[in-house]
């Protein structure tokens, strides 16, 4: 198998998911970072009642008026006479027979009677949230494979859902290999600290995957061939071992397991020795280069679109902005290049080396460069950096 194209590795990854993990139905707050797998549909009107959107006095007719109680959010409301005002502290249902609020500060009461300072007078339906302005009841909100995020949870319990329809979240289980590795301290001759550990565990979780760990696999053949027969996740991601070395056993354990080669290889910088392959039982590997900005490369590339598939996530269009500057590429891949965004566009980032991640922590995205480059001021997509 040969090399792919950055474009027909990502294609081929999403395709790998077929199709999102069965959907299920629970509380709101066991939906946070899943995607929803239904629309999500208003049950109630929204506001459910006519409201005061500040505090001052409901009032009924015009001016001026004759006060009567005071009325507070959570209480019913009677009705309204016509000549009539209320105090009413903003999310107050509004009483029936009320045409306004007065705004506090634009209220004068004079004796037994309430006047109207506001300027050029006082509207009809002025500072009421009327009932159904944000939403009717039937309405779809949002669509399936909205990722589910705080404002979502927090629309669907205004609407007046208790549980959600979203989709399992994909398991993931990261393998990182290497005898070389220290989970802790300074490095020593020798050895160096994992980096991709810390890095990858939250990028997976972002991406709306459950990850059931990280495990350390020492460069041994038949502890790598184990690891991934025996893995419980739904998706395999393993760092290190994708090229030819010595102790590079990700092919022979791939091949012993039974697994076909979907992906062998990426015309991408940094990054183009990695890896998709379908376990015999369904499951899925990504093999990441060692170095950590490759691993990062293949992690956009092969793992988050195939992630994205499982958890459910509508696929999202380009994001294209200016080039700021020339962004250099390579002769005949795509190069993945750490930038930050400014007002004239992207801006790539210094240490962009395969094995740095300086330019990585500063950039707000990784700018996608065709063969050749960009020359600045035209468009380059932009893949988002959580």
């Amino acid at each position: 198998m040969g090399e792919l194209s950055w474009q027909q590795a990502r294609e081929r990854a999403r395709r790998a998911g077929n199709r999102p993990l069965a959907p299920l139905r629970v509380d709101l707050a066991e939906a946070i970072s899943r995607t929803l797998a239904e629309p999500l549909t208003a049950l109630t009107d929204l506001p459910a009642f006519d409201t005061s959107a500040m505090d001052g006095w409901a009032v009924s007719g015009p001016g001026p008026w004759r006060p009567a109680g005071r009325l507070l959010a959570g209480q019913p409301a009677g009705v309204l006479a016509d000549g009539a005002a209320v105090e009413i502290a903003t999310g107050a249902q509004l009483p029936p027979g009320a045409t306004a609020v007065l705004r506090r500060e634009y209220g004068r009461p004079d004796g037994a009677l309430l006047h109207d300072r506001t300027p050029g007078g006082l509207a009809p339906g002025q500072d009421v949230r009327p009932r159904g302005q944000e939403c009717h009841r039937g309405d779809h909100l949002l669509p399936a494979g909205t990722p589910v995020g705080p404002s979502v949870l927090g629309l669907a319990a205004a609407c007046g859902h208790d549980l959600l329809a979203v989709h399992r979240r994909p398991t993931v289980e990261l393998l990182v290999l290497g005898d070389e590795l220290l989970e802790s301290g300074l490095p020593q001759p020798g050895r160096v600290r994992d980096a991709l550990g810390p890095l990858l565990l939250p990028w997976l979780r972002a991406a709306g995957a459950e990850v059931l760990g990280r495990r350390q696999v020492r460069d041994d053949f038949g502890l790598l061939r184990d690891a991934v027969r025996h893995s419980p996740a739904d998706v395999v991601v393993t760092t290190g071992g994708t090229a030819a070395g010595p102790v590079d056993f990700l092919h022979r354990a791939l091949e012993a397991a039974g697994a076909r080669l979907l992906v062998d290889g990426v015309a991408v910088r940094p990054g183009h020795p990695m890896v998709l392959a379908e376990l015999p039982d369904g499951r899925h590997l990504v093999g990441l280069p060692g170095n950590p900005l490759a691993a990062v490369a293949g992690t956009v590339t092969l793992a988050l679109p195939l992630l994205h598939v499982l958890a459910g996530r509508a696929v999202a269009g380009p994001c294209v902005t200016p080039a700021a500057e020339p962004l250099p590429g390579h002769p005949h891949d795509t190069r993945l290049l750490p930038v930050r965004r400014s007002p004239r566009g992207a801006v790539a980032q210094a240490f962009d080396g395969p094995a740095m991640l300086r330019g990585l922590a500063l950039a707000e995205a990784l700018a996608v460069v065709p063969p050749g480059g960009v020359p600045a001021g035209a468009p380059v997509e932009l893949l988002p950096v959580p």
